[in-house]
């Protein structure tokens, strides 16, 4: 298996490129399976009948959800964990602290070693496209395979109040992207993640 990328040309509208076109890349969108086929598949590949397969689909949902809205980061078997967080700006004075200084609520997700391990040694195939849609090259990965952590590396996600390397498509602004999104980098009351 491998991940599909295609890199497109793109005249660049802000930042250090401004009126150039760049290579952008972005995962190719596969599209979404539906619960039901998930369902089907497991029930298949655990032996057990769809309805049984149903009903702790579901059970597992509603506790995944009621333990991490009481604070606690949940094991998702076989994949890592959930918890929720926010970012909220910061302020010097106590009596500033008030609820609207929350900017977002948010769901971190942390994957665990081996699903760190099949991305890593997943392989990536990108396909160039020009500005006119025409398919220019093609390359297939010879990066490290270095997976991100949010959890270790604040600025993946713009982390306390810094603006992200990797926020998205158009780069690390407040205003973020796909993959991230900057802090309150010149903001007075900076942003802090929690």
């Amino acid at each position: 298996m491998a991940l599909k990328v295609k890199a497109k040309e793109k005249l660049q509208k802000i930042g250090t490129y401004a009126g150039q076109y760049r290579y952008v890349m972005m995962p190719e969108l596969y599209t979404a399976l539906n619960q039901e086929k998930v369902i089907r598949e497991a029930a298949l590949r655990s032996g057990v009948s769809q309805g049984v397969m149903q009903a702790c689909w579901d059970a597992a949902g509603e506790v995944i959800k009621a333990w991490a809205t009481e604070g606690h980061s949940v094991a998702l078997p076989g994949l890592g964990t959930m918890r929720f967080s926010l970012r909220a700006k910061s302020c010097a004075n106590v009596n500033e602290v008030k609820t609207s200084l929350i900017k977002t609520r948010r769901i971190i997700f942390t994957p665990n070693s081996e699903l760190k391990d099949e991305l890593h040694s997943t392989a990536i195939q990108i396909t160039c496209y020009d500005r006119n849609g025409d398919e220019v090259k093609r390359v297939t990965s010879s990066d490290p395979g270095t997976v991100e952590d949010p959890e270790t590396d604040p600025s993946t996600e713009g982390g306390n109040g810094g603006s992200s390397n990797t926020g998205g498509n158009t780069g690390g602004d407040n205003n973020g992207g796909n993959t991230g999104g900057g802090g309150g980098g010149n903001d007075d009351n900076p942003i802090d993640d929690y």
